[in-house]
């Protein structure tokens, strides 16, 4: 039953994202796009309910679907794709746009603002070539001839100068590598103000709904995590006062989540972007949430933003992370390791598919644990473990994941395509070994491989931001990668 929920539950976030994004590109229906895509969870799901969880999934069935669906998926995308060649432009655009506003003109300047538009492309900077009008959008193409900030930073002036904040100015590359700008309606113009400097619209914070979301999800992770202290229902309905049980698990994955989601918050005010205050989501059961979130309401100014609004989440969360996991185990009790311990059984867990958790918990446990034993975790212990396997979950380089957005930054966005889809490869493959993690695969292969693109999006990152990025990647790798035999044999795991 809790299987076919959360089926359920992917089956609607990943229709809602295939509505919201990739029908702009494309006529082919949603609900084929839908179906390809959920194809492979459909078939999966279909052999366990036949069954049963006591036989493994055939690995025909798991590698083919995952094969062949994306090139059909990729087929029938391209099948019915609208012809424009601005359309992540529009995406940026559209995603900027909070109210339904009128549809632009067909031809977004007229003949005489075009000589304008003209003048705001020095030779020595940009030397422009040609003007293609699109409903949405106007494409400047031509050479670069100086460094892409500059350039930006240059142009961008320009527009504004003969303009005005009528056009958000875009800046991307092309299939063929050939950075080009574009020029789309400022939804914003109207208010009198630029997506990248004005936070004078009305607040989009919301204190008491954010307030309100914390308030319930601390009752319902309380509920959860009493349950995980072992009080029944029948010792709480005698004495409820036993429901502060569950406050250490509780505030401890609050606070975990608010903190990484605070991250984001902080490093989008940095870069004056508008955006809503953490958002919990609570559930009544599972884990007691679903996690937290936030809302920017304004186009990303460049890759630098992009890779440190994304990074902050992670590397926050972390912060708070590793220092509860580490007290939570030094008050978790050894079990009798068994055929039950494994990966997602808090009274009898087993760190081995982890080469971090391995290490925290013998650095924690000491010689107490060895091979013969696993760890009945203390309720705070489970909220650090579930604030790594986020962290790992965020950095997953895919789609709109927090990892997905570093890669995009720091390689470009048709390199983090690829990259995305090699990930969820070796996902599935790494669900082989622990099956425990196919579910995570599962949802990694609904996600859609593309990221909106910054308006600067040609811009490379620093040196600086680049070892960085690299450090997360190698974050998630050493989370999500299993301990090596040689070195469970020398720490006697």
């Amino acid at each position: 039953m809790f299987f076919l929920l959360w089926l359920f539950v992917l089956g609607l976030i990943s229709y809602f994202l295939l509505h919201n994004g990739t029908s702009r590109i494309t006529r082919t229906p949603v609900w084929l796009l839908w179906l390809v895509m959920m194809a492979p969870a459909l078939i999966w799901s279909g052999w366990v309910l036949v069954n049963g969880t006591s036989k493994t999934v055939p690995p025909e069935l798991v590698i083919i679907p995952f094969l062949v669906c994306p090139f059909l998926y990729w087929f029938l995308v391209q099948l019915g794709r609208k012809k424009i060649t601005s359309e992540t432009a529009e995406q940026v655009a559209d995603s900027a746009t909070e109210p339904a506003n009128p549809k632009p003109p067909l031809r977004p300047i007229d003949q005489a603002e075009e000589a304008s538009l003209r003048d705001c492309f020095p030779w020595s900077i940009y030397f422009l070539r040609d003007l293609e009008f699109r409903p949405q959008a106007v494409i400047c193409r031509g050479q670069l001839r100086t460094n892409p900030e500059a350039a930006y930073q240059a142009i961008r002036e320009n527009v504004e100068r003969h303009f005005g904040d009528r056009f958000l100015v875009i800046f991307q590359n092309s299939l063929s590598g050939q950075p080009f700008f574009a020029l789309v309606p400022n939804p914003s113009s109207k208010a009198g103000e630029t997506p990248l400097t004005g936070l004078k619209t009305p607040s989009l914070t919301r204190p008491f709904l954010a307030l309100a979301l914390v308030l319930i999800t601390v009752f319902t992770t309380t509920i959860v995590g009493a349950q995980m202290a072992g009080v029944t229902e029948k010792a709480l309905q005698a004495n409820p006062s036993m429901l502060l049980q569950g406050l250490p698990y509780s505030l401890a994955l609050i606070a975990i989540l608010g903190i990484h989601e605070s991250g984001h918050y902080l490093a989008a005010r940095f870069y004056k972007i508008r955006t809503t205050l953490p958002y919990f989501i609570p559930i009544p059961f599972f884990l007691g949430t679903f996690g937290a979130f936030i809302q920017m309401r304004s186009p990303i100014p460049h890759r630098r933003a992009l890779f440190d609004i994304s990074i902050a989440g992670p590397l926050a969360g972390l912060v708070a992370t590793v220092p509860l996991l580490i007290w939570g185990l030094d008050h978790s009790t050894l079990v009798p390791l068994s055929d039950k311990s494994g990966m997602l059984n808090f009274d009898s867990f087993t760190p081995k598919f982890s080469l971090l958790m391995t290490l925290l918990s013998k650095l924690t446990l000491g010689g107490a644990l060895n091979a013969e034993t696993a760890i009945n975790l203390h309720p705070v212990a489970v909220a650090g473990y579930l604030g790594l396997i986020v962290t790992a979950f965020n950095l997953m380089p895919v789609g709109q994941f927090d990892g997905g957005h570093i890669v995009h930054a720091m390689f470009g966005q048709r390199a983090s395509m690829a990259i995305g889809q090699f990930a969820r490869l070796c996902m599935l493959l790494l669900a082989f070994l622990e099956q425990g993690l196919l579910l995570w695969a599962i949802i990694l292969f609904l996600t859609p491989l593309n990221d909106e693109p910054a308006l600067n999006d040609v811009s490379e990152l620093d040196d600086r931001r680049d070892f960085l990025g690299l450090l997360a990647i190698g974050l998630l790798l050493i989370i999500l990668l299993p301990a090596p035999r040689v070195l469970l044999q020398w720490l006697n795991v």
